[in-house]
């Protein structure tokens, strides 16, 4: 049976990114050697990153994301900063950086954005999976090298699964940002908002992280007031998607608005307004009149806005 990491999107016909993985992590049966002894493997399958961009394999029907131990020796792998992502049916697979300069790959090979990567949809959604724990896992040990209590360097143990301080005797294990995306409706009509860094023309839901000690639902109420202005009664969950930016995970709610009255956060939003369904249908539909569109399919913004607009 397929082991599956992440639940899977509610909508089957149009995927949430990087939800979907065939990798089973193995995290409660993982020596510390769990990394080196997979890499000896012949079946052993890398993911090499580099600065937020994945090397691929071009020149195939589809894009290829695994290398063998050999090529990556080849792309000046670090084998000692690999981090084990799981068993698959086929084998291991790693993740691990590497030191190829980009403008030096040869003609075969490319290093994508992540982004780029999902937005073109240049892997197959299990690969993207993959990706998503790989990339949040060598971020957020490349970022927690020394021990947060007494400064030490810490080492990497289980496979990649934590790191251990001799300093102070301390463990410390991966950790995930959550972010609350909600979509606020009222009645006909949801609350869109624009970013100064979105594509032109692009509005989304609005969205901020959890702080320490709230709750889901009062991190919508809270960041939605803060961002427009609009009260939020109920909060129902929806769905949820790993966002490898570098380790969070977002958490996608409907908000049931109890207030009208937009106030936008100059400081956050260069716009924020109702939509009435049928222009958000066009604008998913990509022939809005003058333009405006929503986030691309795979991002879980256009999961809760398109299963709010529904079909035509």
């Amino acid at each position: 049976m397929d082991f599956i990491t992440h639940g899977q999107a509610a909508n089957a016909g149009e995927p949430i990114a990087f939800t979907r993985s065939l990798i089973d992590p193995q995290s409660e049966r993982r020596p510390d050697d769990a990394a080196e002894t997979a890499l000896k493997s012949p079946h052993a399958r890398l993911l090499l990153v580099r600065e937020n961009r994945l090397c691929l394999k071009t020149g195939e029907e589809r894009f290829a994301s695994y290398f063998s131990r050999q090529e990556a020796e080849d792309l000046e792998a670090r084998f000692t900063e690999a981090v084990l992502l799981g068993q698959s049916v086929e084998g291991p697979i790693l993740a691990l950086p590497y030191d190829r300069a980009p403008e030096t790959l040869p003609e075969t090979l490319k290093a994508v954005d992540f982004r780029s990567i999902y937005i073109q949809g240049l892997l197959a959604p299990e690969d993207l999976g993959a990706l998503a724990q790989g990339a949040a896992l060598l971020s957020w040990h490349n970022n927690h090298r020394f021990c947060g209590r007494c400064g030490s360097e810490t080492v990497m143990r289980a496979g990649g699964y934590r790191r251990y301080c001799a300093g102070c005797d301390r463990e410390h294990f991966p950790r995930t940002d959550p972010v609350a995306i909600m979509l606020a409706v009222r009645g006909d009509h949801c609350l869109l908002g624009r970013s100064p860094h979105f594509a032109p023309g692009m509005y989304s839901c609005l969205a901020g992280f959890i702080e320490p000690g709230e709750t889901i639902e009062a991190a919508v109420r809270r960041e939605t007031f803060e961002e427009s202005g609009v009260r939020i009664g109920q909060v129902t969950y929806r769905a949820s998607q790993p966002w490898p930016f570098p380790y969070s995970l977002m958490i996608g709610c409907i908000a049931e608005a109890v207030t009208e009255t937009v106030d936008p956060d100059a400081a956050e939003l260069e716009d924020c307004r109702w939509f009435s369904r049928r222009e958000v249908r066009r604008m998913l539909a990509g022939d809005h009149e003058t333009g405006l569109t929503t986030p691309p399919k795979g991002a879980i913004a256009r999961h809760l806005i398109a299963g709010w607009a529904g079909p035509e």
